[in-house]
């Protein structure tokens, strides 16, 4: 009975495997399909005849080296700015004590309920003021400060004891000292996990970076293969073809970090 029950669950796991596969199995084959092919109805599976050169052809249209950049450097700077911030605030809500602390966190989870698109005209208005549109610090500037990342990593903080602060302070250390040498490095699963999911939501943001700037050379990779949809016809194969070269990079870093990604996530679902 024991063995009918695993033989069930394995089926459906390799069933909602391929459902998650399919709609990237699909995107490699649009990609090498004509664009005739692409818009048939009924669709065609697979194509008659692999166009390989829709690759060099996207890469004439879009400055792909420009758009890595771009990207690569809003991850790093989202995510230095998120896990630094994010970590002073959780540690002050999780381990200080002063006046209106409570009243305070409750403001960041406040902000968590509250759509991200109502932020977006302040946003746009300080940026402006700060004369930073249509630059990389203007991609940079939404993730400089993480609602969700001081609420994930204050849920790390309450849960170590309280004996390591008291330690620290009988021994002289100071709030800073105890915050940089004993602290961090015990969240180190929290912040690994902070900083996965502050790359991947800055890797899927779409809408910022097109009000922000409207230079190719200053957008990122979704941003730019939003150019290739047109107004009234898209060029399906080019535009799969420009996703999978936006996407591979990040795949890569899950394949050499996958151990490091399911230990993040799997410290947070611990710890909450």
């Amino acid at each position: 009975m024991k063995k009918n029950k695993l033989w069930l669950i394995h089926v459906l796991l390799i069933l909602g495997g391929l459902t998650m596969v399919v709609p990237f199995i699909w995107m490699v084959l649009t990609a090498l399909k004509t664009t005739s092919e692409a818009t048939m109805i009924p669709p065609v599976i697979f194509p008659a005849k692999p166009q390989w050169d829709v690759f060099a052809k996207v890469a004439d249209v879009l400055p792909f080296g420009i758009l890595y950049l771009n990207t690569g450097l809003m991850i790093v700077g989202r995510v230095i700015c998120s896990v630094f911030f994010s970590a002073t605030a959780a540690y002050a809500c999780a381990r200080l004590r002063f006046p209106g602390r409570n009243l305070f966190f409750a403001l960041v989870l406040m902000q968590m309920m509250i759509p991200s698109q109502i932020f977006i005209v302040p946003q746009y208005l300080i940026v402006q003021k700060l004369g930073l549109l249509d630059s990389v610090g203007a991609l940079i500037f939404p993730g400089i400060i993480s609602a969700f990342g001081t609420f994930l990593l204050r849920q790390f903080f309450l849960s170590l004891p309280d004996e390591l602060e008291e330690a620290a302070v009988l021994d002289g250390a100071n709030v800073w000292t105890i915050f940089f040498k004993i602290m961090l490095p015990l969240a180190r699963s929290g912040l690994v996990a902070l900083a996965i999911f502050t790359s991947l939501f800055a890797f899927k943001d779409l809408m910022w970076p097109l009000i922000a700037n409207t230079s190719i050379d200053k957008m990122t990779l979704s941003s730019g293969l939003a150019n290739l949809q047109g107004q009234y016809s898209t060029n399906w194969p080019q535009l799969m073809a420009g996703s999978l070269l936006a996407i591979w990079p990040m795949l890569l870093i899950f394949i050499i970090f996958q151990r490091k990604f399911i230990e993040g996530i799997a410290a947070t679902g611990t710890k909450l």
